[in-house]
């Protein structure tokens, strides 16, 4: 790895930044509304419709807040009330409002690798929510590249990899999650780092091991610097 990378990949939400936790907060919110019905199964009704609609809104607050009223519409019998959607609206609003924690080492590790690299953004989300987290992190200067992707499948990265005018072997991603971030990338056999993050939309769950002579798992970010 230390000879061959030329270009490293950062994942975004959970990898530079706080993001998963807020929406966690906004599920439990939006299950509290329907205080009367089981809270595990309005979290399950809602995540259910999530994935019924993704290929549709793709990843990202506005289509969360799609999927609540969707959601709120079902589990109220489809007689919805204006106040109640005025709650929902509000709950994804305070979710775009949300201030940008960034994770221990962060800016440190990029620093450390700024100049050394070409340092790219690759994240899923929608586009001007991702745009505002990055003004609002103080890390756009980082980068060279900034990739707001609509899915992270091995087409996607090969598609940014040529964009680069990069090689697979040249090319290593860093990120929290092993479905988007890890396996895909490993698939065409170029380098994954994992940093993993305490909390994992059930989406982006893995469960299998990785074998792959590519991949590396860390405990901290800082860490990649050793590997480098």
């Amino acid at each position: 790895m230390k000879n061959q990378i030329k270009t490293i990949a950062f994942d975004a939400d959970d990898t530079l930044w706080e993001n998963e936790p807020y929406f966690r907060e906004a599920e439990l919110e939006f299950a509290q509304l329907f205080g009367h019905l089981p809270l595990d199964d309005v979290i399950k009704d809602l995540f259910d419709i999530e994935m019924k609609n993704l290929k549709m809104y793709g990843y990202g607050i506005k289509g969360f807040m799609l999927c609540m009223v969707e959601a709120a519409a079902k589990l109220s019998g489809d007689k919805i009330e204006s106040s109640l959607i005025n709650q929902l609206f509000d709950i994804g609003h305070r979710l775009l409002q949300k201030p940008i924690v960034l994770l221990d080492g962060i800016e440190e590790t990029l620093q450390h690798l700024h100049g050394k690299y070409r340092l790219v953004m690759a994240t899923k989300g929608d586009l001007l929510d991702q745009e505002r987290k990055l003004e609002k992190s103080g890390l756009a200067k980082y980068f060279h590249h900034i990739e707001i992707m609509s899915d992270k499948q091995p087409r996607h990265y090969q598609k940014l990899i040529n964009h680069l005018d990069c090689k697979p072997e040249n090319f290593l991603m860093v990120g929290n999650s092993r479905r988007s971030d890890i396996v895909p990338v490993l698939a065409l056999n170029a380098f994954a780092i994992e940093v993993p993050y305490h909390t994992t939309w059930i989406h982006e769950l893995h469960e299998e091991p990785i074998e792959h002579p590519n991949f590396v798992s860390v405990t901290s970010i800082d860490q990649i610097i050793g590997l480098l």
